[in-house]
């Protein structure tokens, strides 16, 4: 059995505590300061033998212009009315405020099933609140406490005949296709073995980033189809890193929108550090990743640096310039970020660049078709007969230099494993071989097998000048010998 569960509440009553508690992991920031948490972030939350869908969302405010308050209030009413059941989590210490009161009509009002829970109820303190709590009308309150794990055994009593009321109410899901089977052929010859292409069970795992104001998240809006990520004029808006799962046009995707990173020295506060370091944690997780750029300043320091950053922790990355709508002289404009590209990321050389505009959707398909390529690449598999071969003329056309009168030889490659491709190559005097000569070898790889982009690992490793075939040799000379030692030891006339 399965359901969605809402967390909602005003600001600052433990929603994103009770959110990890529930997901057995720190997946939402938590601070001291109110209003932390922005989007509605989504968890596989965990309570006995319960197994749902738990939201995080922001924290109810009493503002219902388009402000960012009233745009956070829309999306958290939103999550309200999608879940099956709402957590309405109030602060046991502080009691009940107006705003309690003012949003516990509203759930009366929208929301299919409502627990009430009397948060930070741990000791005495919270005993005077718990019991106003009843004044709310919406039945008996639960003593919590998200931060000490008390009451959870409370909680999942509640949750267990709610759950048995969704599920019956659930109407009956339609019988999926069967799977479709393999020719004899096709498993002989390896076809549909690539269990690296993106499936419903395994997606894609992108991850989008930039600086703040660059348009993550909506783009992601517009890759989704619906206003599911807080956007707006503010820059700096979302804090936490969210997770979308989707079908980019056919393609399974779980979709990343982070943090806008700024200039270390410009991080001060310290929810934008957590916002950030949330960020990079995406990255380290994601597949691919789309870089966003700002077409009017593109390619600052710090969009140089989160490119350098994915690129070090060998992720496939594409290059997305947003805003194209408002660009006039486009040829212009587009043959000036290619040249500003190969100038200033060469270690991402051959990466798609492509042009979007996450306000009218402009370029989406460009934009799905270099994901799509780019993850193909990362995970290119080169036999180790076409390496070696590929070696050999490397080596002829261009040979290792000598130092000292001594000749480096490159005997012998093979890739060790994808998701970065990465090779070794085995070498005399690996500690003479220049930088140089192993981006001419990295180059060579890119062009000549079609791996454009992604970051490739070359690792030499010295075998000096060993026969790899020695161990062979001393066997057969060992029993050779020993077969010598038992004919002496025979008598003769034997």
């Amino acid at each position: 059995m399965t359901f969605t569960l809402a967390i909602v509440g005003r600001p600052n009553v433990g929603k994103s505590t009770l959110f990890n508690r529930l997901v057995g992991k720190k997946l939402a920031l938590v601070d001291d300061q109110p209003g932390v948490t922005r989007d509605l972030r989504e968890g596989a939350g965990r309570l006995g033998d319960l197994r749902f869908v738990v939201i995080d969302s922001a924290g109810l405010e009493m503002a219902e212009d388009d402000s960012l308050q009233g745009r956070m209030r829309r999306l958290t009413e939103r999550a309200v009315d999608e879940a099956d059941i709402c957590l309405f989590v109030v602060d046991a210490r502080a009691g009940v405020t107006a705003a309690d009161e003012y949003f516990a009509d509203i759930l009366r009002r929208r929301a299919k099933h409502v627990i009430l829970a009397a948060n930070k109820a741990e000791g005495r303190a919270g005993e005077d609140g718990a019991m106003e709590a009843f004044g709310l009308g919406l039945g008996d309150p639960l003593r919590v406490s998200a931060e000490h794990g008390e009451g959870m055994d409370d909680l999942y009593r509640a949750l267990v005949p709610l759950a048995e009321v969704v599920e019956a109410e659930r109407p009956a899901p339609i019988a999926a296709e069967t799977d479709v089977e393999l020719s004899e052929e096709d498993a002989e010859s390896g076809e549909g073995a690539e269990d690296w292409r993106p499936s419903a069970a395994r997606p894609l795992q992108l991850a989008v980033i930039g600086r703040p104001n660059a348009g993550k998240s909506t783009l992601i809006n517009k890759i989704i189809g619906e206003d599911r990520l807080l956007t707006g004029p503010e820059a700096g808006i979302t804090r936490d890193s969210i997770s979308v799962t989707t079908q980019f046009m056919d393609t399974p995707m779980r979709i990343f929108d982070t943090a806008g990173m700024r200039k270390r020295a410009k991080v001060i506060d310290k929810v934008e550090k957590l916002s950030v370091a949330d960020g990079l944690r995406a990255v380290r997780f994601a597949e691919v990743v789309v870089v966003l750029l700002d077409v009017a300043i593109p390619f600052e320091q710090q969009d140089l640096r989160i490119a350098d950053f994915a690129e070090t922790e060998g992720r496939a990355v594409v290059v997305a310039a947003n805003k194209w709508d408002l660009e006039d002289d486009k040829p212009h404009k587009l043959n000036e970020l290619r040249a500003s590209f190969e100038k200033l990321l060469p270690q991402l050389k051959g990466a798609p660049l492509v042009t979007v505009s996450a306000k009218t959707g402009k370029g989406l398909d460009r934009l799905h078709n270099a994901i799509l390529k780019a993850h193909e690449v990362w995970n290119r598999r080169v036999s180790t007969a076409k390496l070696n071969r590929w070696l050999e003329a490397m080596t002829e056309s261009h040979p290792p230099p000598a130092p000292g009168g001594r000749r480096i030889r490159l005997r012998y490659m093979t890739q060790v494993k994808t998701r970065p491709p990465a090779f070794v190559v085995k070498a005399t005097h690996t500690d003479k071989i220049p930088d140089s000569y192993q981006r001419y070898l990295i180059n060579g790889l890119r062009q000549d097998f079609d791996m454009p982009g992604t970051p490739i690992r070359l690792f030499l490793r010295d075998q000096g000048t060993v026969n790899p075939y020695r161990h062979k040799a001393d066997k057969i000379n060992q029993s050779g010998a020993l077969s010598k030692h038992k004919n002496r030891q025979k008598p003769k006339g034997s």
